[in-house]
C-alpha cells in the first residue's frame, strides 16, 4: 500500500495519454499488439514500450494464442487496477476507499434484460461456465447462453468446480453456435482463440469482446489433473463476470441520468 504523502506508482504510469488508452481498450477486450496499433493510431514499436511498462506494473498481462502460436494476447487485470487504485485514493486520505457502485432495482427494472452469449470450441467448460456465473452473479438480472463451434460433451470438471460455488449445472446440454445465428444478443464474448477467428456476425451488430482464456482441460491427462485448472479459469471468469455486470446494468443506467 503506498504511503501517506508519498506518490502512488500507478499514478504517473496511467497519467500517461497512451498507457491510459491501452488501459482502456484492454478493458473491453484482450487484443493483439498489431490491434492495439490500429486503434491508437500509433507505431507498433511505441505500442509494445506502453505495453512493456504496464506490464512491469502487473497491471496487464499476456498469454500465447492457442489459434496461432505466434500471436500473443494482452489483457488488463483490473482486480490489481482496482486494489492499487483504492491504494492510491487511500494514500490520499483514509475516508476515501473505492467502492462498487450498487445497482438501482428500480431503475434496472425498467430496462429490458440484456442478453449475452458466450462462445467456445466444445462449449463443455469455459462457456458454460461463463454463462452460468453470469446469470447466478446478476440475479437473473442478465440473460446468458452459450454455444460452441464444435460441441462435445460437457466437462465433469466444469460441473464440479460449478457445484463447489452452489451452482449446478449438471443438467446442461451443449450447443452448436448456429443454434443463435438468428438471435439477438447485446453482447458476443469469445473466450477461445479459435473461434474468435471465426466467429459470425450476428443480427443487430452486438457488440464484442473477447477473453483469451486457456481449455482448462488440456492442462492434464486426467479429470484429477486438470481440476487445478478449472479452479483457476472459474475464478478468472467469476471476476471477469461481476465486470461485464457493471458494464451491461450499471453503465447504461449512468448515461440515462446524465442525457
Amino acid at each position: 500500500m503506498a504511503s501517506r504523502g508519498a506518490l502512488p506508482e500507478i499514478l504517473p504510469l496511467i497519467a500517461d495519454p497512451q498507457r491510459w488508452r491501452l488501459l482502456a481498450e484492454l478493458a473491453r477486450s484482450d487484443r493483439r499488439v498489431g490491434e492495439l496499433t490500429e486503434l491508437l493510431g500509433e507505431p507498433q514499436n511505441l505500442v509494445s514500450y506502453h505495453l512493456g511498462q504496464l506490464r512491469s506494473a502487473g497491471i496487464v498481462s499476456a498469454r500465447r494464442s492457442s489459434a496461432d502460436r505466434r500471436d500473443v494476447y494482452y489483457r488488463a487485470d483490473l482486480p490489481t487496477c482496482r486494489d492499487q487504485l483504492g491504494a492510491a485514493a487511500f494514500a490520499l486520505h483514509p475516508g476515501l476507499h473505492l467502492a462498487p457502485r450498487p445497482l438501482d432495482p428500480a431503475a434496472a427494472a425498467r430496462r429490458p434484460r440484456p442478453r449475452v452469449l458466450f462462445l467456445c470450441t466444445g462449449n463443455s467448460a469455459r462457456s458454460q461456465m461463463a454463462e452460468a456465473l453470469l446469470e447466478h452473479r446478476s440475479g437473473h438480472a442478465i440473460e446468458a447462453r452459450s454455444a460452441g463451434s464444435r460441441p462435445k460433451p460437457l466437462h465433469p470438471n466444469a460441473v464440479r468446480v460449478l457445484r463447489d460455488l452452489g451452482i449446478d449445472i449438471a443438467g446442461n446440454s451443449t450447443k452448436p453456435l448456429t443454434r443463435f445465428a438468428r438471435s439477438r444478443f447485446d453482447r458476443v464474448v469469445t473466450l477461445c482463440d479459435k473461434v474468435r477467428e471465426i466467429c459470425p456476425d450476428f443480427p443487430g451488430s452486438p457488440a464484442t469482446a473477447h477473453w483469451s482464456i486457456a481449455d482448462p482441460a488440456a492442462e492434464g491427462d486426467t479429470d484429477e489433473e486438470t481440476f487445478p485448472a478449472f479452479e483457476r479459469v472459474a475464478e478468472e471468469v467469476e471476476w471477469r463476470v461481476d465486470l461485464l455486470i457493471a458494464d451491461l446494468t450499471i453503465r447504461p443506467i449512468e448515461r440515462e441520468q446524465h442525457e
